[in-house]
């Protein structure tokens, strides 16, 4: 069932989108703009948080951490503006705002506008995954009858885990660098890549809304260990992530830890 709060974070996203693309839009240093639209963001998305939900607490990557968090039932977990460093680069789209909701240890509510690709991600319209995933060869090194199709694994587009030239090796995979982590998944979550693989650490900002929504989608999303990914805790890094195909996700998980 779609909530208010689903619909909360698809509206704020999308509305700071808009925001983020007028003050793109209005030109500038490259610098300056990436400062004032992580700031300005922030300032929007905080606000708004307070007002429509007073007694919620707030997790921002652009705001002051405060731990009283950690005793609240609900938190907003935000990244005001995902891939601050294409936002500035003329013409790049891959940047995003994420909005997530964590209530009591889960993801309930989230969603990743992409402001420069006129969409909008949530759990309040989740998208239907593909119908099927593209063949991988079998374990044990055997062959398919039929040529698989290569599987294209999203990486970061400024810092790739180095292991990545190994899995896509073992896969038969092509690595396709991408901007913010938002973009990344949104990738995966529309079918135009096949799994979002990183090591090189994230913060629970960069990934809670993504995850969010994929799994509203039916991916799969966790460590690339396999295990869970948490949210709400003291320290909100989060080194690495994994979010695929739901029918893929054994295979990779495989692959990543015969790489490592």
């Amino acid at each position: 069932m779609i909530s208010d709060d689903d619909r909360l974070a698809a509206d704020l996203a999308a509305e700071a989108g808009r925001r983020l693309l007028a003050l793109r839009a209005a030109g500038g240093a490259a610098d300056d703009l990436r400062r004032a639209g992580d700031r300005s963001s922030h300032e929007f998305l905080a606000a708004e948080l307070a007002r429509q939900r007073p007694g919620d607490a707030v997790l921002s990557e652009e705001g002051a951490d405060d731990l009283a968090r950690l005793s609240a039932d609900r938190v907003w977990i935000v990244d005001p503006l995902d891939g601050t460093r294409e936002f500035g680069e003329p013409g790049r789209s891959d940047w995003a705002v994420h909005v997530a909701l964590w209530e009591r240890g889960e993801l309930t509510a989230g969603a990743v506008a992409l402001p420069a690709q006129g969409k909008v991600l949530s759990t309040a319209d989740p998208a239907k995954p593909p119908a099927s995933p593209p063949t991988v060869p079998a374990r044990g090194g055997a062959t398919p009858p039929d040529p698989p199709a290569v599987l294209r694994l999203l990486v970061s587009r400024t810092r790739p885990p180095e292991f990545m030239t190994r899995l896509a090796g073992k896969l038969g995979a092509e690595l396709v660098p991408l901007g913010s982590a938002g973009a990344k998944a949104a990738a995966v979550i529309c079918g135009d890549a096949e799994a979002y693989v990183h090591s090189g650490g994230q913060y629970e900002w960069d990934s809670a809304a993504p995850v969010a929504v994929a799994v509203a989608s039916g991916l799969h999303a966790s460590r690339i260990d396999g295990s869970k990914l948490s949210y709400n805790q003291a320290k909100p890094s989060l080194p690495d992530i994994l979010i695929c195909q739901a029918a893929l996700a054994d295979t990779l998980l495989e692959a990543i830890s015969s790489v490592r």
